[in-house]
């Protein structure tokens, strides 16, 4: 399957992506939320900015997936420092999603900028929402 992803553009998590400074991306909650249990490995990932124009400007494929059991706070800081050479959290994130009860760790192999393209952001509401494809709408920007 594949999906889009927001990524916080003030943490510049594309552009890192992009760059190779980060190779995981992090989702967490007091509840299982999407992407938990949908994300296998194998499965491509589109990223947007969350805040700007809404477009697709690189993709990855995910090739490694771990969806947490219910953690416990201590267990939640443990492991995202543990993956913290991968996610690159500034301190702001880290903020964020540290203490969350379910984590969703991915990580993105073959991470490659592509020819940009817009989509219907109307079903995005938050900075870290995630989108199975199929359920948003594709629309090709023409660049001439």
């Amino acid at each position: 399957m594949d999906h889009v992803v927001c990524l916080d553009s003030t943490a510049l998590e594309l552009e890192n992506l992009v760059a190779g400074n980060k190779s995981m991306i992090l989702r967490g909650a007091d509840v299982r939320n999407l992407p938990y249990g949908s994300v296998k490995e194998g499965d491509t990932l589109y990223f947007i900015n969350c805040t700007g124009e809404g477009e697709v400007r690189a993709r990855g494929t995910v090739s490694s997936v771990f969806n947490s059991e219910k953690l416990t706070v201590e267990e939640s800081f443990e492991t995202i420092i543990r993956n913290q050479d991968k996610l690159q959290l500034p301190d702001k994130q880290f903020e964020r999603w540290a203490g969350k009860k379910y984590l969703v760790l991915i990580e993105i192999g073959d991470i490659q900028e592509i020819e940009p393209f817009s989509i219907d952001k109307t079903r995005f509401s938050f900075p870290d929402d995630w989108l199975p494809v199929g359920d948003i709408n594709f629309v090709s920007v023409n660049n001439s």
